[in-house]
């Protein structure tokens, strides 16, 4: 099975409900969903030492329902705890587009926000909601596992008021974000994951998804092909007597 193969979650509705019931429903739904998150912490730079005390028994994160997940595939926030290097960025940006929506980033330590202390260097992503909707930002080098933890409820009280909406931005406004992707890594810069089919299923296709960079894309994107196992047979020598 291919990543393009995979079922994608459905997201809830952007449209209120004009039924009662059915807003409390949506509401139960939201404030179920942010008692129940899961987050994958890709470790790029020294943010990641205050993650330890803030999910073990000191700060303990896992009574407000977060705990890690291992897989972008069943996780809900994103965690980039420090620099992001060019390199870096594109594991990045294929990790974040293989999560499920309703997804959710998170900007640990200055670095995330405008480079840092590593603002001068060429090899260095400023800031990160150029090429990804980030949101929440928790600045500091490093912030405390105390700031992590605050930042954390603050995201699920956006997400229990249904505003923890920027996950939708990368599929209105794709063409905007692929096209500071494609600065960066160059024209015939790809991911495996179809985006523009995901904005269809999500019904989220605006007037900004598609445009001159993903017409670019178009140009140069190769389909997938199954990686096959060539064996090559040999003889074996013949042992003298």
């Amino acid at each position: 099975m291919g990543i393009r193969d995979i079922p994608v979650r459905q997201a809830p509705s952007p449209h209120k409900s004009t039924n009662p019931l059915g807003r409390v429903f949506d509401e139960f739904l939201r404030f179920c969903q942010s008692r129940s998150l899961f987050i994958l912490h890709y470790c790029t730079g020294c943010g990641a030492i205050e993650l330890p005390p803030a999910m073990t028994s000191r700060f303990d994160m896992e009574r407000l329902g977060i705990q890690p997940m291992v897989s972008p595939r069943q996780a809900d926030i994103l965690l980039v705890t420090g620099y992001v290097s060019v390199k870096t960025l594109k594991r990045v940006i294929l990790t974040y587009e293989q999560m499920p929506a309703p997804k959710y980033v998170i900007g640990i330590c200055s670095c995330t926000v405008n480079g840092g202390m590593y603002w001068q260097s060429y090899a260095t992503a400023k800031k990160l909601n150029d090429y990804l909707p980030v949101d929440l930002y928790i600045a500091g080098c490093m912030p405390r596992p105390e700031a992590v933890i605050a930042g954390m409820r603050d995201l699920r009280r956006n997400i229990e008021r249904g505003t923890a909406n920027a996950w939708r931005d990368y599929f209105l406004r794709y063409d905007h974000y692929l096209g500071n992707q494609q600065r960066l890594f160059g024209e015939t810069w790809q991911t495996p994951v179809d985006v523009i089919a995901e904005a269809k299923h999500y019904n989220l296709l605006g007037k900004e998804t598609q445009g001159e960079h993903t017409a670019r894309l178009a140009r140069h994107q190769k389909p997938l092909e199954a990686l096959t196992l060539n064996l090559e047979l040999r003889e074996q020598p013949t042992l003298l007597k």
